[in-house]
């Protein structure tokens, strides 16, 4: 069995004296880890660098088996965000909470083409963390535990909306948070409409997706946020 698909690298490990594991996202297959061979030396490591964009090709005996990957490059973002301290801690971020939330061999061809753009766009820098946010709550949603940020949970207002309850993940308006408003998550604007460029809503982003990923992803698997997310947030804070 073999199948041939745009893909984009997420992880490579040694995998004895000179080959890899590689695990990949792919636009039809979903998240599908492979042999590659040879994938210690350099040419190879290089290719399966997080965040690259690829042409990737999958051959096995049995779809559930450990396949062998080849591949050709299609855009080195891995390259293009060595130059950008936030594109290249994106890319890490990004690589991480993909390949750990993402179960194997399921499509999720939203969640992909949305990668895909972020990971051409690596650097732009700080510039691309509302749209990383938008990708996380995406991926929430398609992991059924999406965010309902269309009306306030208290009022039923639509307006005014500012903060996100931690427990039911409803947005919550100003009037309504009142004495309860130190107890919630800040929503940040551009979730709402607003304005993209604010460094404090980025941070704000930051920290309302990696609640829910961490209670209801990687708590529910029984294992951390990635740190590359945790240094991802401590970086862009660090930058105020």
């Amino acid at each position: 069995m073999e199948w041939e698909e745009p893909a984009i690298a997420l992880l490579a490990h040694p995998y004895g004296e000179t080959d890899s594991l590689a695990t990949l996202f792919t636009e039809g297959q979903g998240v599908v880890r492979g042999l590659v061979k040879g994938g210690a030396g350099r040419s190879k490591g290089v290719m399966f660098q997080p965040g690259n964009i690829l042409k990737a090709r999958w051959v096995g005996r049995l779809p559930e088996q450990l396949g062998q990957f080849t591949a050709e490059m299609v855009h080195p973002a891995a390259a293009a965000a060595m130059g950008n301290r936030v594109g290249l801690a994106t890319l890490q971020a990004l690589a991480a909470v993909t390949a750990g939330a993402l179960p194997e061999r399921d499509a999720y061809p939203d969640l992909f083409d949305m990668l895909m753009r972020l990971m051409i766009r690596l650097p732009e820098g700080e510039e691309l963390l509302p749209d990383l946010v938008r990708y996380e709550c995406a991926l929430l949603s398609d992991l059924g535990y999406g965010l309902d940020l269309s009306a306030c949970a208290l009022s039923g207002a639509t307006g005014d909306l500012a903060y996100v309850s931690p427990r039911t993940g409803r947005a919550v308006s100003t009037e309504a948070a009142g004495e309860w408003r130190d107890r919630l998550l800040k929503l940040p604007a551009f979730l709402c409409g607003g304005e993209d460029g604010v460094r404090t809503d980025w941070l704000d982003g930051l920290r309302l997706t990696a609640h829910f990923l961490e209670r209801d992803v990687f708590g529910v698997l029984n294992r951390p946020l990635p740190a590359a997310r945790v240094m991802l947030y401590d970086l862009v804070a660090s930058l105020e």
